[in-house]
């Protein structure tokens, strides 16, 4: 059955490829890919990402704005002689070897280099070798920054084309398999944008309801800077509480009012709906349809290519008014980094991703330098970045 699932939505999201990217785009990675056909040393890398609108959107198929970010996650590989699978993660100062079975079994709760060979075999890709490489990156870890989904993203892409059907995947396609083999076969309880995100690159705009589209804004955006807190965050367990507080009490008013959803309710009409709530409740609720609606503001701004900069460093900040307050995901020394931050220059700016710790980053177009500083004397680690492209395959010099 899962095997039946993942054919079909290669071919359905490779043929929503042609619809909702130009022809051009999808050309240059195939040719690309055709190019390093014949050659042993591949590489295949992703970026990490920003969302600049939508945090705890996806999994609710409410609309996000995510964008990927200048820091990538890079995977260099060959063919070996054997099934044997060896690869060193000198940034973390770790290795992964492993033989490729019908099944590969796991390691670890996350043992994401297994699950994408196991995802890729049940979708129809064989192996009758294994491979040799090293794994770089400079993407913040446990950071809100899309390092797994980047690292997962990179490995389908790098898997699927040392294959034995040496396939170049669509971009939708890589992440359609990099979600399956990061949080559908581990059940987590995340969603696709970063997936979407990192594969695809650039800003896009994703609405998953009623059906999935995706359109790539065309705003050309100066410097982010990037602010690691260096706090650690607990993704499942905050994932956990939002989504199963909001979607409890979704189920709760459905079956008092049956034409209640998330994605029509006005955000003046919601008082008459969570009048039974908890205050905690409510504060959700409220958070998730505000937050609906400034992404949906910010949609239309960013479809302009000369974006109007201090708008759109006003509804940063007023994003995270609704993630601090409400959804309760920001922390103190979050929001010290960003008053810095601004107060050194920045536009606007936001915790990034699901909260709880790890990064923010700002919109400082004008000496980034400047806010970058401020970060780091509020206790960050600041990082200068621009907008990237997504996944990619090159040949490698060496590995």
């Amino acid at each position: 059955m899962l095997f039946s699932c993942l054919v079909s939505i290669l071919a359905d999201f490779e043929a929503a490829c042609g619809r909702l990217w130009p022809p051009a785009s999808i050309t240059s990675l195939t040719t690309q890919a055709t190019m390093t056909q014949s050659q042993e040393r591949l590489s295949a890398s992703a970026p990490g990402r920003v969302c600049l609108f939508g945090e705890h959107q996806d999994y609710l198929d409410l609309p996000v704005i995510p964008c990927a970010i200048s820091r990538r996650i890079t995977i260099s590989g060959h063919r070996g002689d054997d099934k044997r699978i060896e690869l060193a993660l000198p940034d973390v100062h770790a290795e992964v070897a492993f033989t490729i079975e019908d099944c590969v079994p796991y390691r670890d709760a996350r043992d994401y280099f297994r699950s994408a060979v196991n995802v890729l075999q049940r979708a129809g890709f064989t192996f009758s070798h294994g491979l040799r490489g090293l794994v770089r990156g400079d993407i913040p870890i446990n950071s809100g920054t899309s390092s797994s989904s980047a690292l997962v993203v990179a490995w389908v892409n790098l898997l699927a084309r040392l294959s034995d059907q040496q396939r170049t995947l669509a971009p939708t396609a890589c992440a359609a398999l990099a979600h399956a083999a990061e949080v559908l076969e581990f059940h987590e309880p995340g969603g696709m944008m970063d997936h979407y995100a990192t594969a695809l690159g650039g800003v896009i705009g994703i609405e998953f309801h009623p059906e999935l589209q995706i359109e790539r804004l065309p705003a050309q955006l100066g410097t982010i800077v990037l602010g690691d807190s260096g706090e650690p965050k607990d993704t499942t367990a905050i994932l956990a509480r939002v989504k199963s507080g909001v979607l409890a009490w979704v189920a709760q008013l459905k079956r008092k009012h049956p034409a209640f959803s998330l994605h029509t309710v006005p955000l003046a009409e919601l008082d008459r709906y969570t009048a039974g709530c908890d205050r905690e409740s409510a504060a959700l609720l409220w958070g998730t349809v505000a937050n609906r609606d400034l992404t949906r503001t910010a949609w239309s701004l960013l479809q302009q290519p000369r974006v109007d900069q201090h708008r759109l460093g006003a509804l940063l900040n007023e994003c995270q008014n609704i993630l601090r307050d409400q959804l309760r995901i920001s922390t103190p020394k979050i929001d010290r980094m960003l008053d810095a931050a601004l107060a050194a220059g920045a536009y606007g700016g936001k915790i990034n991703g699901s909260g709880g710790g790890g990064c923010m980053f700002v919109y400082a177009p004008e000496q980034p330098e400047k806010v970058a500083a401020a970060i780091t004397a509020a206790g960050g680690k600041a990082h200068l970045v621009q907008v990237d492209c997504g996944t990619q395959l090159a040949a490698a010099e060496s590995v």
